[in-house]
């Protein structure tokens, strides 16, 4: 017959000594502990850490113990679920043989393999960030890439500009022609510009010279009869 009682405190005291600082005892009857289980430390001294505790029902070891995480440091809700997972899984496969040792072995492993998911989890976050933020790069420099879509979207848009500014303009060049005088206009509007050349002359003066020789008197000028004129015919003149 199998004296289960010695067995669990022949383990008990193994453990102990084992997790000299993380091992607790909570209760005799029945049986029940805690083991702190602390992940090595990551490139960057990440770790993550959970606390196990342990019940010893009557018949372990042929019957799995009671476990349940009390804490957890740094893990994410999945990882709690992974780990409750492997000691389940263990505690199957162990039937029989003490196991305690075995299944907190497994959690430290799983631990350690955790931290090294949050190293790749954040090296995949840093890469995504420098990705995002180079494809914003580009799209700043490079604008939007030219599909047949949004190059007919763009094509329209700017035939409808053009034409408004087309009509704009006939419609400028339409009011201006309108408004536009004509020479009789000016004149009508401004009495001034009649006035303005002899206005110049007298604001001149003095400063105006005529050459007096260069107009002659009327008797002066030698002008020759028609009469005395030997090609003249005054039958040609009745003719025309």
């Amino acid at each position: 017959m199998t004296d289960y009682g010695e067995e669990q405190r022949n383990e008990l005291e193994a453990l102990e000594s084992i997790y000299p600082d993380s091992f607790t005892v909570l209760s005799e009857n029945p049986p029940s502990f805690t083991i702190t289980v602390t992940s090595e430390a990551g490139e960057n001294d990440e770790s993550v850490q959970t606390t196990l505790k342990f019940i010893y029902p009557g018949n372990y070891p042929d019957e799995a113990p009671l476990y349940e995480l009390l804490s957890q440091e740094s893990l994410e809700d999945r990882d709690v679920t992974d780990i409750l997972k492997l000691l389940q899984e263990q505690a199957e496969e162990n039937l029989g043989m003490v196991m305690i040792f075995t299944l907190v072995s497994a959690v430290q492993e799983k631990l350690n393999e955790i931290v090294d998911q949050i190293n790749t989890r954040r090296e995949e976050e840093k890469k995504q960030k420098e990705k995002e933020a180079e494809e914003a790069e580009k799209q700043t420099f490079h604008g939007t890439p030219v599909t047949i879509e949004n190059f007919l979207t763009w094509k329209a848009k700017f035939d409808t500009e053009l034409l408004e500014i087309k009509r704009k303009k006939m419609k400028e060049e339409e009011q201006s022609g309108k408004n536009k005088l004509t020479g009789k206009q000016l004149f009508e509007r401004d009495h001034n510009l009649d006035t303005s050349d002899i206005q110049f002359l007298e604001d001149a003066g003095n400063s105006v010279e005529v050459d007096e020789s260069l107009f002659q008197e009327m008797d002066d000028l030698e002008l020759e009869d028609e009469e005395d004129d030997p090609d003249y015919n005054p039958v040609h003149l009745d003719s025309d």
